[in-house]
């Protein structure tokens, strides 16, 4: 790279071609374990990777001229439909690890509060990693096939594919230092040896293929500037939503003191409200007492918290608190990898028996409108309130059994 200066620093943006395959093993790690991504690559990846390249450089060297292709000029003009084959199939096994990356990232995105929730299909009963979402699956054929008619050539697409590569390792070693500095709380000096030494390959090879920005590499760039664009107007707008019902929330405790100063009749069964984190009455109770007047004997406060880590072991999953006039306040909290499961979870509450078949779940429905006068622009509300009328249904998304289910509708304005 000394000796040739401009020309070396130019071939990274070729040379990050090489290992990017290799590195998308790994993207299956969160799926199949540590254990078969290890021995693929060890056994099968490495070795064959490792010859091919070897292979072609040694073939440059003696014959240039294939240049052109080294890939399938290595064995000569008998081995193209062989080496066709073995690229196709290839192909096939890379887009498998970018579908299955693409579930996780997006359910992880639900869970942590960034897109809507979209229906997710477990197709393990013993690895929770392995999901289809039938919606992502769609929209990422449709963007493949646009980007391949649109561009025409995997030379074209090449630009493109190394500028996203090289923006997500940037990304990578960046977050990695807050993480090993702020959680982990390492000392500063490790931190910034650890990640600079990554961090200077990664802006070498993310600054050549900045290179290629006019020639496909803005793709990427469009792709991911419109999925931030997406995911800060979701939450921002759940925050708006969440605030608009906090502002006119009644406190629980002060309600519950009036609601039994003259109790209402209590029914037979048990009610579960969802409650949303430091809310207050939920609307669903509210609705229900103005137009049933009835208690439930068992009346339920559901409190879902999502917790910033993978997984919530089982003993801190469930908690609950007994407020009362046989009213309890259950919280359930999950990871952002955990399977969301709320029969499940109160079929597990301590000192809590619940008989499904005599339970009904209380859910309000909210209808979002947007408003010239809100907080975002109005194209971002008008974009909230799609994305909001399109979710998957609470129920479905916390696998409540429909018939157990009551939707109580209510509007808020943003």
């Amino acid at each position: 790279m000394i000796a040739n200066g401009w020309l070396a620093f130019v071939s990274l943006g070729a040379i990050i071609l090489a290992f990017t395959g290799a590195e998308a093993l790994y993207a299956d790690m969160g799926h199949f374990g540590k254990k078969p991504i290890r021995l693929a690559w060890f056994l099968a990846a490495f070795p064959a990777l490792s010859l091919s390249y070897l292979g072609q450089g040694a073939m440059l060297l003696s014959n240039p001229e294939a240049v052109s292709n080294p890939f399938y000029n290595q064995l000569g003009a008998w081995s193209i439909y062989p080496l066709v084959a073995m690229a196709t199939i290839a192909t096939v096994i890379a887009s498998q690890a970018t579908i299955s990356a693409t579930y996780s990232v997006t359910q992880s995105a639900i869970a942590l509060g960034f897109l809507p929730r979209m229906h997710v299909v477990h197709t393990s009963d013993r690895e929770i990693g392995q999901v289809y979402m039938p919606l992502v699956n769609w929209v990422q054929l449709v963007a493949v096939v646009a980007a391949v008619v649109a561009f025409g050539s995997s030379t074209s697409l090449a630009a493109a594919y190394g500028i996203a590569v090289a923006g997500t390792m940037l990304t990578t070693t960046i977050l990695t230092f807050f993480v090993i500095r702020y959680k982990w709380k390492y000392n500063l000096a490790l931190c910034w040896a650890a990640t600079g030494f990554f961090l200077a390959i990664d802006i070498a090879l993310f600054s050549s293929n900045a290179l290629k920005i006019a020639s496909g590499g803005w793709l990427p760039l469009v792709i991911g500037a419109a999925m931030m664009v997406i995911f800060l107007t979701w939450r921002a707008g759940r925050a708006i939503v969440f605030q608009n019902l906090k502002r006119g929330a009644i406190p629980l405790p002060q309600f519950m003191e009036s609601l039994f100063a003259g109790p209402p009749t209590r029914v037979p069964g048990t009610a579960v409200f969802f409650r949303a984190e430091g809310d207050g009455v939920p609307h669903a109770l509210l609705h229900n007492l103005l137009h049933n007047k009835v208690l439930h004997e068992r009346t339920i406060f559901l409190t879902v918290y999502n917790r910033d880590i993978p997984t919530v072991p089982g003993i801190e999953r469930v908690t609950v608190e007994n407020l009362g006039h046989a009213c309890y306040q259950v919280n359930v909290n999950y990871g952002f990898k955990d399977e969301r499961d709320i029969p499940a979870a109160l079929r597990s509450a301590p000192g809590l028996p619940i008989e499904m078949m005599e339970t009904s779940f209380f859910i309000a429905r909210q209808t979002v409108i947007p408003s010239a006068h809100g907080d975002m622009a109005l194209w971002r509300d008008g974009l909230f309130a799609t994305m909001s009328r399109n979710a998957r249904d609470a129920a479905d998304y916390y696998r409540i059994p429909p018939n157990r289910v009551i939707e109580l509708g209510t509007q808020i304005e943003i």
